[in-house]
């Protein structure tokens, strides 16, 4: 059984198999990200863009607890979609936002690269904790990764309502069936996402802090 629904039309594998997809895709881009032979040379935002819509279903399978982290994930997503008619790389959003001065403003492409962004770390970080513990329920590895990834950005309000749908995540069991998975086949794959994923987020991070962009928002 597999959540289904994303921004983006997939695979048969991302459908049947989303984080043997998602290992996969992010495997590719990461080493775009580190195969550039210059500073000069960007990742393309239709690509990454593609990319990062596979991770929309993860958050559909957590089910209540994330679906705030999904809609806001799955929006802003759309927003870079869209910026990718007209603008072709990362660097290039960011940098109309500068010259703009709308690097932080609701709606911006700069922003929701932001929180896309965030929404690949707080994958990585439930995945960590996955790894690191045995435990049967979910809720202390999703709060733990919520509070670290993205509860310093919310709203009182928001980290209230996030929190206290932790109770209605699914069992660790649970979750790897939604996703076709065994704990020994999943564990693999998580660990190939948290290698890739690192320069991908990485990357991103370097593109505001050169341009003098604190990440504190």
């Amino acid at each position: 059984m597999v959540c289904g629904g994303s921004v983006m039309e997939h695979s048969d594998l991302a459908v049947d198999l989303p984080l043997s997809a998602i290992a996969e895709a992010f495997e590719e881009l990461a080493k775009k990200v580190n195969e550039r032979k210059n500073e000069q040379q960007h990742i393309r935002l239709d690509i990454f863009c593609e990319t990062a819509s596979l991770v929309s279903i993860l958050f559909r399978c957590l089910g209540l607890a994330f679906k705030f982290a999904e809609m806001e994930y799955v929006a802003k997503l759309h927003g870079l979609v869209e910026a990718s008619k007209t603008c072709q790389t990362l660097q290039e959003i960011i940098d109309l936002d500068v010259a703009n001065d709308t690097v932080k403003t609701s709606g911006s492409s700069s922003r929701n690269l932001r929180r896309v962004q965030q929404g690949l770390d707080l994958v990585r970080a439930i995945f960590e904790q996955l790894l690191s513990t045995d435990d049967i329920s979910l809720k202390g590895v999703a709060s733990t990764a919520y509070g670290e990834v993205c509860a310093p950005y919310h709203t009182w309000t928001v980290r209230t309502a996030v929190y206290a749908g932790m109770y209605t995540l699914p069992t660790r069991d649970q979750l790897f069936f939604k996703l076709n998975e065994t704990e020994q086949s999943a564990e693999k794959k998580m660990r190939r996402y948290i290698s890739a994923s690192l320069p991908v987020i990485e990357y991103i991070d370097k593109l505001y802090l050169s341009r003098n962009i604190v990440l504190n928002w």
